[in-house]
């Protein structure tokens, strides 16, 4: 099986469509519907890198990121984190970088940019020919 990758989104829709665009490449998506099931999953999983939306029904993304980084489970201080969120005002990437995440990806999602920030951190097990 692939590369694990945990993605942490409320929106179903957004859900499947990055669910199909990973595992097309051979990737695993586990995935999280709230910040808290995330960072639960974070530290039961071993993941190789984690999408993570901002606009969370618990707590924020940055929240999330936060914890992720200061977790007991000392891998996870290297687990790549790519925030991806509708966010667009000024300073919100800062905010994401701050707060743990290594890259800030606006929505909507790009296929193409997706693909090409995941395999930067994580090369695909396959890719399609």
């Amino acid at each position: 099986m692939g590369s694990n990758i945990l993605y942490i989104e409320d929106n179903p829709d957004n859900m499947v469509l990055v669910k199909r665009a990973l595992e097309s490449r051979g990737y695993k998506l586990l995935q999280a519907m709230t910040g808290l099931e995330g960072v639960a999953a974070a530290q039961e999983e071993d993941v190789d890198l984690i999408l993570l939306d901002i606009n969370l029904p618990d707590i924020d993304g940055y929240e999330v990121a936060r914890r992720i980084r200061s977790s007991a489970k000392h891998a996870l201080a290297y687990v790549p984190i790519i925030a991806v969120t509708a966010n667009a005002l000024k300073g919100d990437a800062e905010r994401a970088l701050s707060a743990g995440c290594d890259v800030y990806m606006s929505k909507p999602i790009n296929i193409r940019e997706l693909w090409a920030r995941v395999e930067a951190f994580v090369p695909s097990p396959h890719k399609p020919t």
